[in-house]
């Protein structure tokens, strides 16, 4: 069946197609996906950067990697600074008393032990918060509410994701006691939405948390009928240096010098679920395909799937991975990270001399429902050093109208996982691997998106 692979320098393009085809509808019957993100999330559970949990995920990982056959697999590991949550909890004073629900932010700075007692300053949205002046916010609580809205390609996201990623910094420059967000979340329940934020050096961290997006709403609902007072008890800290780290498995290539396609998804995850969507799908799936040209005759060029650690905390994996391989010949790159509902578009950033392949691989995804997108690929934060060093890059964009309900909850479980769409990502990815490994077109440098 998969003769056309090992001769795909040679067979004229319909073969090589039919061949890619029955890889692709085979991989639409896939169980190892779904075996994967069962075993990591019942086996190990939460994964957070650091911790003793993702040192077992690394073990899991070298055990079931090896056990499917993959060559070269072993771990590689760094140094990270770690954070860890401690006592959270937050309830109004007056005027109407009651219990919040919310959550640490990663890298949030602690209240005493005791907790603390303020005035909220209700902000509409982020905007309104960078706006403030100087020194407003002195011994006062800030709280930024937002309105982030589904949509099928999450970019809702980086827009309101911005109250988090940067607003706790704001808000301790302009002399906050503490900030409270609503969750970067499109569900409406009483889950709280974790994730790290980032204080610039010499502004130290102040208590910040999200609250679930029902808890915001109802307490936006309180600010407008006056004001509000809020204790809030917060007490995470960091406990220096840790070790984290990557797990890599190849499917050898015949060419050497015909470069690696690199692909994979991040190993860690955030304490409140088991990781599930994030990312243990992306991991799943990556290597799920993988190991369909694993089975069949050697590709041309090595594909190495990568578990990459504590990407939810900064990326330091896979900057760890670029220190150590940046100067290896990558010919392309991709990464899952984004759930494992059905992959809908493909995204491509390729030389001009790569165009066929471009071509052949959006009529490859066709029959799965994939269209071809109009913009250039931008891969993910775990290849970022290597698309920004000009590395090929393709995007196979999963459907993100529900993902933003459960990411970073305690709702991040297997329950969230279709397994049959689980298996058209693995089919897509698979077709993928197929074309590209073997693809007789130099894939040389680009200008990464942006640039």
């Amino acid at each position: 069946m998969r003769l056309a692979l090992l001769l795909a320098l040679t067979l004229p393009a319909p073969a090589l197609a039919q061949d890619v085809a029955a890889l692709r509808d085979a991989a639409l019957k896939d169980d190892v996906a779904y075996s994967l993100v069962e075993g990591l999330t019942t086996e190990v559970g939460p994964r957070p950067a650091g911790s003793e949990a993702e040192a077992r995920a690394r073990d899991w990982a070298l055990k079931r990697l090896t056990a499917l056959g993959f060559k070269n697999v072993h771990i590689e590991t760094y140094q990270m600074p770690v954070w860890e949550r401690g006592v959270e909890t937050a309830e109004i004073v007056s005027p109407f008393p009651q219990k919040l629900r919310l959550t640490a932010l990663g890298q949030s700075g602690a209240t005493p032990a005791a907790g603390i007692t303020a005035p909220i300053i209700f902000f509409k949205s982020f905007a309104d918060l960078a706006a403030a002046p100087e020194g407003s916010l002195k011994g006062k609580i800030a709280f930024v509410s937002n309105a982030m809205r589904r949509t099928q390609d999450g970019s809702g996201y980086r827009t309101f994701g911005a109250a988090r990623f940067v607003g706790p910094n704001i808000a301790a420059k302009k002399g906050a006691l503490a900030i409270v967000i609503k969750s970067i979340g499109t569900d409406a329940g009483r889950g709280p939405h974790t994730g790290t934020t980032n204080f610039e050096k010499g502004v130290t961290p102040i208590p910040a948390a999200a609250l679930s997006v029902s808890d915001a709403n109802n307490l936006e609902r309180m600010a407008a009928l006056g004001p509000v007072t809020l204790h809030l008890t917060l007490t995470p800290r960091q406990v220096g240096m840790r070790q984290s780290g990557n797990v890599i498995a190849e499917v050898p290539g015949t060419d050497p010098g015909a470069g690696i396609v690199l692909i994979g998804g991040h190993l860690d995850s955030w304490d409140l679920g088991t990781g599930a969507i994030d990312d243990g799908a992306g991991v799943a799936i990556t290597a799920a395909a993988a190991k369909r040209l694993l089975e069949g005759p050697a590709p041309r060029r090595t594909i190495r799937v990568v578990w990459w650690g504590a990407e939810e905390v900064g990326g330091q994996g896979g900057d760890a991975y670029f220190a150590a391989h940046g100067k290896e010949r990558h010919a392309l790159t991709a990464e899952s990270d984004f759930g494992a509902d059905r992959v809908w578009r493909v995204q491509m950033n390729l030389p001009a001399s790569a165009k066929p392949l471009g071509d052949r691989l959006a009529a490859a995804l066709a029959p799965l429902g994939i269209v071809r997108g109009t913009d250039l690929a931008g891969g993910g934060s775990d290849i970022e050093p290597e698309v920004k060093a000009g590395v090929a890059v393709i995007d196979l964009n999963q459907d993100g109208t529900r993902y933003f309900d459960y990411h970073h909850t305690p709702e991040d479980t297997l329950e969230r996982i279709d397994p049959e769409q689980l298996r058209q990502n693995v089919a897509a990815w698979t077709a993928l691997l197929a074309l590209a490994a073997n693809a007789p077109e130099e894939l040389g440098p680009v200008t990464p998106k942006g640039r």
